[in-house]
């Protein structure tokens, strides 16, 4: 019996290959369209346009005049609109589902969904699955708990559509997940970068050889790590596999993904999406392969719609040409370098947590770290506890020094070394939280 699937989420290509000319035109048809019904429906966004003097719909050719959307300002609205805010276009009674940011950079955001904007957000995982190369058949294991956070969510439902089975990993410890993976003969994994090295770790322990498992293909989101290239060498290295990154956001949705060929970025979806950079002090736009603040509006959901989204992530975008891959959606070149909000300064350099493990995980020692800055005599200092896979003994010591060197060399920031015990330092399933910043009684 032939295997069905449901080829409404397979686009034709040539959807993916379309010119830089062709794509601004479906912007302006699908804004304007969005627009007349957001504009007159949507009391967030109403109240926005009209403080900025908007009297009626907003004409496309003034899109740079359009105001930006921030987190902070949809968690206040929510607050003055509980619960749920005034951002949703549609009755109550037509929002189906229900998830909320992770809190990572504050108070969480609940966000709300018709079945409309369901159907996108499973569409999009479409460009996700078939970019990493999966075709029907494949098994997929998602490694995830099954809470509020939007997470895996659109993906479980639209694999079957495409044809994959399957396989909830929700509500599991990491040794029933692995046999699980096993049992099951999963050839995809879904998790976030830091627990497909975690859940390499069990194996080890376990004497388990995760690289000779089926899995073939891993697709990771909630951090950076996998568009980091030690990192994604770890992940392949541990689990005889090709790595993939995936950009979303609960409040935007999945707009960004890594082609089969991997040429140094991650595509961004410009069929569902707006992308823009722009310098994170002026607002102003920056020129490709310029550093710079990522913007971005969603085309696809209109029932909670964010327009000129400020993200908060720092990347930068390539030209608008051709991949190799043949797809002309743009790329975030490297995926995402940074958050604005995770910068630290040490010593009068500024550093991202993301630089920092690009240098530590090109160390094969090393299994986790963790960073802590604190004050000493008046002055930002930075303390990095590293954990070895055996107990530190003099070859770990000279290893310790290695690490400092490199990034004094690379960063040119002096940066202490500790060597932590096998296994002391926490693991992470959802996003990991590896840097903070001691309280100031507990400043050295």
């Amino acid at each position: 019996m032939k295997l069905k699937v449901n080829h409404d989420f397979f686009f034709d290509r040539e959807r993916e290959t379309l010119s830089h000319a062709q794509i601004k035109s479906i912007h302006r048809s699908r804004v304007t369209e969005m627009l007349s019904v957001v504009f007159n429906q949507n009391p967030f966004y109403q109240r926005k346009f009209s403080k900025g003097g908007w009297q009626k719909v907003p004409k496309f050719e003034d899109w740079e005049q359009y105001p930006f959307t921030t987190k902070s300002e949809l968690i206040a609205d929510a607050s003055e609109n509980p619960p749920y805010g005034s951002n949703l276009t549609y009755p109550l009674e037509q929002y189906v589902r229900l998830h909320q940011t992770s809190g990572t950079t504050g108070k969480p955001l609940v966000v709300l969904d018709t079945e409309q904007s369901w159907e996108a957000w499973k569409r999009c995982w479409g460009y996700i699955f078939r970019a990493a190369g999966l075709v029907p058949g494949d098994r997929v294991y998602v490694a995830f708990s099954f809470g509020l956070f939007v997470g895996f969510w659109p993906p479980i439902e639209a694999g079957p559509e495409l044809g994959y089975r399957v396989l909830p990993g929700g509500g599991q410890t990491s040794s029933q997940r692995l046999r699980a993976i096993l049992e099951h003969q999963a050839t995809v994994l879904l998790c976030t970068p830091s627990y497909a090295l975690h859940l390499a770790e069990v194996a080890r322990d376990q004497g388990i050889d995760s690289s000779t498992s089926p899995i073939r293909i891993t697709i990771h989101a909630g951090e950076p790590g996998a568009s980091i290239p030690a990192t994604k060498r770890r992940i392949e290295e541990a689990w005889g596999a090709k790595c993939f990154d995936h950009i979303g956001a609960s409040e935007v949705g999945p707009y960004g993904f890594e082609c089969h060929l991997q040429p140094g970025g991650v595509h961004v979806n410009e069929l569902d999406y707006i992308c823009e950079v722009v310098d994170p002090t002026s607002l102003k736009p920056v020129g490709p392969g310029d550093m710079g603040e990522l913007v971005l509006t969603n085309l696809n959901r209109w029932s909670f719609p964010v327009i000129r989204y400020r993200t908060g992530d720092l990347v930068r975008l390539s030209e608008p040409k051709p991949c190799v891959c043949g797809r002309t959606f743009r790329m975030l070149m490297g995926g995402i370098l940074a958050r604005v909000d995770d910068m630290m300064i040490v010593r009068g350099v500024n550093v991202y947590p993301s630089a920092i493990e690009a240098v530590v995980r090109e160390f094969k020692e090393v299994v986790e770290f963790e960073g802590q800055v604190f004050t000493r005599k008046g002055m930002d200092e930075m303390l990095l506890k590293v954990e070895l896979k055996d107990e530190p003994g003099l070859e770990s010591q000279k290893l310790q020094q290695k690490i400092q060197q490199e990034l004094r060399s690379r960063l040119g920031l002096r940066i202490e070394i500790e060597l932590a015990l096998p296994s002391s330092l926490p693991r992470y399933e959802m996003k990991a939280r590896r840097f903070k910043r001691l309280s100031p009684k507990s400043n050295l």
